[in-house]
């Protein structure tokens, strides 16, 4: 009768000692199944135009070379202007831009204003 108390107490002991808790299944994502993070491009060069018109803008040209930003004024908020292929006009809502980062001369457009030249 010891034996047997003295079995059933290892058992209980044993059991009492792996109280660790086994995962079998997870809700987190494997890593090999998460998307590819692209990060967003860089800007390459920040330039202040004066335009025809004595105005001046900023343009923030990024590096993927088909986006730049655009502001009237240098503390106001960004327009992204986007191009379909590298060197083709960079276009957002009423606005375009054609030029890059080295050209001495940009054309812009913007909404409710023709289209003119403006230089570095």
């Amino acid at each position: 009768m010891k034996n047997l108390l003295l079995i059933v107490a290892a058992s209980a002991a044993l059991v009492a000692c792996q109280k660790e808790t086994v995962v079998q299944g997870s809700n987190e994502p494997v890593v090999a199944e998460a998307p590819k993070v692209v990060l967003p491009p860089s800007i390459t060069a920040t330039k202040t135009y004066r335009c025809k018109d004595n105005s001046l803008v900023n343009i923030d040209w990024l590096s993927d070379n088909l986006s730049a930003n655009f502001r009237a004024e240098k503390e106001s908020t960004p327009v992204r202007l986007t191009a379909a292929a590298a060197g083709a006009p960079m276009t957002a809502e009423g606005y375009s831009l054609t030029g890059d980062a080295k050209a001495a001369a940009i054309t812009i457009t913007r909404p409710g204003k023709d289209a003119q030249s403006c230089k570095a």
